[in-house]
């Protein structure tokens, strides 16, 4: 297919509430010029609704902007005095409340201003995408959708994607092309049910939950322990999930399934639980309140207890017996043991399951096009590791079909509705080589060929899917060299968190040699996230125990080497980066030509939390930056990263790495994460083409002795008021001393081989400290960092 492309330069977002601030926010995030209106205010500035909730933004937790400095970029707006912005929207999306006569009375005041190209969007979360069609002009109905964000919009995945049946296809592909590349978003097309599909699913599950948690008698908290991770689901599981989205909002959406589908064959169960009112009633609305069906007391956690009428200490776990059916790694061997016993937690995880694949089964047809995509609704907007048709059918299709078959049968299940007669029709699942179910059509249709996939080449995998992985040149323990055809070779590490151990360091030496050999470019990409979680430590600490130190010296030589190498590559070098890049992993992206990263990259030089210092190039390669940005007094560039490097500081977002200077202000920035492999293969293949050459060695400027002596003094002061331990200020003297360029006058020009001795130095002194090994020990079996 071809599509025209949507080209959007400002947006308006209508409504500034929750939902609407924060998608105002992630559009500013992508770019996009964006007003964000709400109704006057009745005192003061008129704006002040969407002043407010604009700066809001900076208190949200998880943070909605990716970089704090972005929130002056939104424009706030009101309807009495600034319905004239509108006319130089290409993007209008409605966020108001979910009441279908207030939408419609707002689309009849905005219509007159709205501009013949703009498309018009509701991010309504359930009501009727028609019949709000209708409210608009005939002329604007062809390019209105629905248009419906997860919350939280910046992370979550998931965009549904809701035509109207005027909407021109046109539109809609330029849209998804939009929500995919430009906000970064996994897009599926919903038909215009109530709910759609991601909540329609997703609110039956919690339906369902609650229903048998009472039925099986067990505790929230044994529930929540049960519908977390156990089961591949978030840690706020089901419960916690309830009360951070607001007990008055799950109520408010469990009364629309009511309102809206009186032929639904589970109707009767579409109603908030007893106890779910009488907290509404009490105003104990979950998080917002500070307490809902969990509360926190002082460092505590409690939970209401139905039986006491009270809250008590939330401590109930999975029973023996279920914790070792759910650590059972086949899936139709765990759910058969589910089935058969009699322990009443798996009796509730069987009947939840049961009741969840016997409702997305019986209304396939009628809410989606296919299977995939309601598995991909709810694992991007709900978080699931599976979606519902992927579980079952990793359990068994025609076995667990049987078993359901028989719960109906047998009045276990929660409707008598029969399943559909495809789901018993010989076949072993919904997902195969020919792509997914679809019930509508009664066939399997493959995954969209919008172009915008194209730059995908390992999108989201659904069960059994697999990708093309590549011709292999290279290959030892720690890493792959490989390509997909083409002339731009790829790095993969192979180890636990894509650590780096002397096979990767050694590994890396060798495809850049392959890459000058055969390669226009060399891109380091890892098929999972992280990125690199640094230099294996575990391998660090066992030669500093058998006191081989010159070993242990010579790794980091090789260490450094292998930045240096990367660096002075006659093929460019373009580090690919998605998630976390700490310590080593931020040091090679820093001696790349280029880096390309996803928005949701988190990068840090954080050796000073394990009582180290950065000695893989990284402290020089800060030395050098600070000296190209002021070559006459690098020293207040070098203050403010000694502060980022010394207090182990990480980036929330890759924006932010740029701010902080761990990216460099020419690096290339991605929203989706699954482009970053092909945005890196062209970035490489551009520098090529343009006569790519290394940098010429640098003399660089260093702030000297003077230098290190302020820097200490903030240490000093630091340590005074009790902020750092006695240690702490040992690793940021040593941190300060080979940013400043050591015992040498200020001024004085170094190579990097000068910078990099001092590295090696220091961190090899730090290493033999008891502290230092202290805290490496504690950060290897706790995971969490010691301050000592």
């Amino acid at each position: 297919m071809s599509f025209k492309p949507l080209r959007i330069r400002k947006a308006a977002v209508l409504g500034a509430g929750v939902m609407g601030a924060q998608i105002a926010a992630h559009l500013t995030n992508a770019d996009v010029e964006t007003v964000l209106f709400d109704l006057p205010a009745k005192e003061g500035d008129k704006s002040g609704i969407a002043i407010k909730a604009i700066q809001n933004l900076s208190k949200l937790s998880p943070a909605p902007l990716a970089d704090k400095s972005r929130q002056a970029a939104i424009v706030p707006a009101n309807y009495d005095e600034h319905l004239e912005l509108l006319r130089g929207c290409d993007l209008v999306i409605e966020a108001i409340a979910e009441r279908t006569d207030w939408k419609l009375d707002l689309y009849k005041k905005i219509a007159p201003y709205l501009p013949d190209s703009a498309v018009i969007a509701s991010n309504t979360s359930g009501l009727s995408i028609n019949t709000l069609a209708e409210a608009l002009p005939e002329n604007l109905r062809h390019r209105f959708c629905g248009v419906h964000f997860f919350n939280p919009p910046r992370y979550m995945h998931l965009v549904e994607l809701i035509p109207n049946k005027f909407t021109d296809a046109d539109i809609l592909a330029g849209l998804e092309a939009f929500l995919t590349t430009t906000v970064g978003k996994g897009v599926v097309y919903a038909k215009d049910t109530p709910n759609f599909i991601g909540n329609r699913i997703g609110v039956f599950s919690m339906l369902a939950t609650m229903y048998h948690t009472e039925k099986f008698g067990l505790g929230f908290d044994a529930v929540d322990a049960l519908t977390g991770p156990a089961v591949g689901r978030p840690k706020s599981a089901t419960y916690r999930t309830a009360d951070v989205v607001g007990l008055d909002t799950m109520a408010h959406v469990i009364k629309t399934m009511a309102d809206t589908l009186p032929d639904d064959p589970w109707h009767a169960y579409f109603q908030a639980p007893l106890w779910l009112k009488a907290l509404i009633d009490k105003g104990a609305l979950g998080q917002k309140t500070g307490a809902g069906v969990f509360r926190k007391v002082g460092k505590d956690i409690v939970v209401l207890d139905l039986a006491k009428q009270d809250y008590r200490a939330a401590d109930q776990k999975p029973s023996d017996e279920v914790s070792a059916i759910l650590a059972i790694k086949d899936p139709s061997e765990k759910f058969a043991k589910l089935r058969a016993s009699v322990d009443p937690q798996a009796q509730f995880l069987w009947a939840t399951f049961r009741d969840l694949f016997h409702y997305s089964a019986f209304h396939l047809a009628d809410i989606a096009e296919t299977a995939r995509d309601v598995d991909f609704a709810i694992r991007w907007g709900y978080g699931w590791q599976l979606g519902p048709f992927e579980t079952w059918q990793a359990a068994g299709w025609q076995q667990v079909a049987g078993w359901i078959a028989e719960d109906i049968a047998a009045g276990k299940a929660m409707s008598s509705a029969p399943l559909p007669a495809w789901v018993s029709d010989g076949r072993t699942g919904v997902h195969g080589k020919d792509g997914s179910y679809s019930a509508s059509q009664n066939k399997a249709l493959p995954r969209s060929s919008h172009p915008v996939y194209q730059r995908q080449h390992f999108p989201d995998p659904i069960l059994g899917e697999k990708f093309d992985q590549g011709t292999t040149v290279y290959e030892n323990d720690g890493l792959r060299l490989w390509h997909l055809g083409d002339d731009i070779g790829i790095v993969s590490f192979k180890t636990k968190m894509n650590t780096v151990n002397d096979f990767v360091l050694d590994g890396i030496q060798r495809a850049v040699d392959e890459a000058e050999q055969r390669f226009k470019g060399l891109v380091l990409w890892q098929a999972k996230e992280p990125f690199s979680a640094g230099a294996d430590l575990k391998g660090a600490m066992g030669l500093l125990q058998a006191g081989k130190v010159a070993e242990f010296e010579a790794m980091i030589a090789n260490f450094q080497a292998t930045s240096m190498r990367l660096k002075r590559s006659l093929v460019p070098t373009v580090a690919a980066i998605r998630g976390m890049a700490f310590g080593g992993g931020c040091e090679f992206q820093m001696h790349c030509t280029k880096t390309v990263a996803a928005l949701e990259s988190y990068i840090g030089l954080v050796e000073a939390g394990v009582g180290l210092l950065p000695a893989g190039g990284g402290l020089k390669e800060i030395a050098l930056r600070c000296a190209k940005a002021n070559p006459a007094d690098p020293f207040n560039a070098v203050k403010a990263f000694f502060e980022t490097v010394a207090m182990a500081k990480v980036s929330a977002s890759a924006l932010e790495a740029k701010e902080m200077g761990l990216l460099r202000a020419t690096d290339t920035i991605v929203f989706n994460t699954h482009e970053v492999l092909w945005v890196a293969q062209r970035e490489a293949a551009a520098l090529a083409d343009a006569g790519y050459r290394p940098a010429l060695p640098a003399q660089i400027p260093v702030c000297g002795d003077v230098g290190t002596a302020s820097l200490k003094m903030m240490l000093v002061n630091m340590l005074e008021g009790r902020f750092i331990s006695e240690h702490d200020y040992e690793i940021g003297s040593r941190i300060a001393d080979t940013l400043c360029g050591g015992v040498i006058e200020r001024g004085s020009l170094v190579d990097e081989e000068w910078l990099l001795a001092l590295e090696r130095k220091h961190f090899v002194e730090l290493a033999q400290m008891p502290k230092t090994q202290a805290r490496i020990v504690h950060t290897l079996t706790t995971g969490k960092p010691l301050r000592n």
